[in-house]
């Protein structure tokens, strides 16, 4: 994995990535609904809000806004642009 590579769950508000990979422990009919969402890789991903507390944390893709809590988060694997 390119040392660049993270999982969403790092990402911070306003910080900006590509979609590269899902961790194997996402269920296929799970990461299939992620996709269909916008989720997948290759995807501009924006972190929109990072509350505190490990509340789940805003991202945007396909110019739409999802939430996705530290256990969804944590298995989808990202490029930063920053």
């Amino acid at each position: 994995m390119d040392q660049k590579a993270l999982s969403l769950w790092q990402l911070q508000r306003g910080d900006t990535a590509l979609i590269s990979r899902y961790s194997d422990a996402i269920a296929e009919n799970y990461r299939r609904r992620l996709q269909e969402l916008g989720f997948r890789p290759g995807a501009k991903v924006i972190c929109t809000a990072a509350p505190s507390l490990g509340a789940p944390k805003l991202f945007r893709v396909d110019n739409a806004v999802y939430s996705l809590d530290k256990l969804v988060a944590r298995e989808i694997y990202a490029e930063s642009l920053a």
